[in-house]
């Protein structure tokens, strides 16, 4: 029996998601869970996995096409069976206020068209609007370009790559030593662009640095590794870990960097709720762990994994990414040996620590004696509107000293 794809949504607030790419082409065997294409909501990336094995029977929409949540994205049984029934539309209890009408032919166009996807029965070349408009803009021929959407239509990924191949091939011919390639900026990337603007250009931001000794945290350490090895500890708490818990710490001694900066209201949380940046290959996201003061150092360093692990899999609860589910923000560049860096404020929250590498330096431990010390960055940006310089320098020494005074 034929089994439909859907649209998941993805959070209560998201009613449509652009697919970005197809993993697997009409015709092609799907077993469970293999993945058939990933899309995007104004917050995150994620990928579909199929739910059930046979063959992808038949898309509806193709790459860069915005569909509406709960809505049949494709088809998927046996060869022979009929894909008509499950054409987006037909099932009125799939999306609010798609109505079904007599002729199904017209009923799917209508809906394709309402998807910047659509073909004119009378066209001899198959083109979706979308990428006739890219086409007509980049003045590219497309009479000669082979389709590679459902039924051989051309789509704007076919454009795109005709536009690259181009772009190539003339600067190879004209300055080779100065070949590159042009590529669209992901929905994705334009979201992290936007956010990051707007954050430089809507507040005041200012960023102060200091270290701290980190040999409590690397004594801390050491005997958790010793721990794993010997099979006393079971779980793993690394270096990361027991800075946030020290962050946390800080935050409840001075609400005020916990907090959102709304213009004309500050709003002071009582609760950690904290935010940590993690890279995955589709960009920077940022997942907020909801209650963080309220759990010892095990539990936090569960959560933090989970979050992240969420994130890189693309199956985060969108709800969890937003700017406003965190109250502060850690992001640790110490793995990639950064030094220092000014770490961007995740909007309206108040502000944000960078936490950099570890680097030994001299220091006068009594009487004149120096000795090699471990020391790590620290890098705390705020939100001059609503943190003055003095109460952040020391929250931000707060910090170092929880640090400093570690104890597993």
């Amino acid at each position: 029996m034929a089994t439909p794809v859907i649209m998941p949504r993805q959070g209560q607030s998201v009613e449509s998601c652009i697919i970005t790419k197809w993993y697997k082409s009409n015709g092609d065997r799907v077993n469970v869970n293999d993945l058939l294409f990933s899309y995007e909501t104004d917050k995150a990336a994620f990928e579909m996995e199929s739910p059930v094995e046979g063959i992808l029977l038949e898309t509806f929409f193709d790459e860069g096409a915005e569909v509406p949540v709960l809505v049949n994205v494709a088809v998927i049984g046996q060869p022979g069976e009929a894909t008509e029934p499950f054409y987006p539309g037909r099932d009125t209890s799939q999306a609010a206020g798609v109505q079904p009408v007599a002729d199904e032919k017209k009923q799917r166009t209508e809906i394709i068209e309402d998807n910047d996807n659509s073909v004119a029965p009378d066209e001899k070349i198959r083109i979706s609007p979308r990428a006739k408009k890219l086409a007509a803009d980049k003045g590219v021929d497309f009479s000669q370009i082979t389709g590679t959407g459902p039924n051989g239509r051309i789509v704007v990924s076919d454009i795109e790559k005709a536009l690259s191949t181009a772009v190539t091939a003339k600067v190879s011919a004209e300055a080779p030593e100065t070949e590159f390639t042009e590529q669209p900026v992901s929905n994705i990337r334009r979201i992290i662009a936007k956010a990051m603007h707007s954050s430089l250009q809507n507040s005041a931001q200012l960023t102060h640095h200091m270290s701290a000794d980190v040999r409590s945290l690397l004594d801390a350490r050491k005997r958790v590794k010793e721990g794993l090895a010997s099979g006393k500890e079971k779980q793993d708490i690394t270096l990361n870990d027991m800075i946030c818990l020290c962050v946390i710490r800080a935050l409840k001694k001075f609400p005020e960097a916990n907090s959102h900066f709304l213009g004309d209201t500050i709003k002071s949380y009582s609760s950690v709720h904290l935010g940590i940046a993690v890279d995955t290959p589709r960009g920077l996201m940022v997942p907020a762990v909801k209650n963080a003061d309220t759990m010892d150092i095990r539990k936090l360093s569960a959560e933090l994994r989970s979050a992240a692990d969420a994130c890189r899999k693309g199956n985060i609860d969108p709800e969890l990414i937003k700017s406003t589910a965190a109250s502060f923000t850690i992001s640790n560049l110490g793995n990639y040996g950064v030094e220092m860096f000014t770490p961007v404020v995740n909007l309206p929250q108040a502000a944000i620590l960078g936490v950099c590498t570890i680097i030994h330096r001299p220091a006068d431990v009594w009487n004149n004696q120096f000795v090699f010390i471990p020391f790590m960055g620290l890098s705390l940006t705020y939100d001059h509107r609503a943190i003055d310089g003095g109460p952040a320098t020391l929250f931000l020494k707060e910090i170092k000293d929880q640090i400093e005074n570690f104890n597993l």
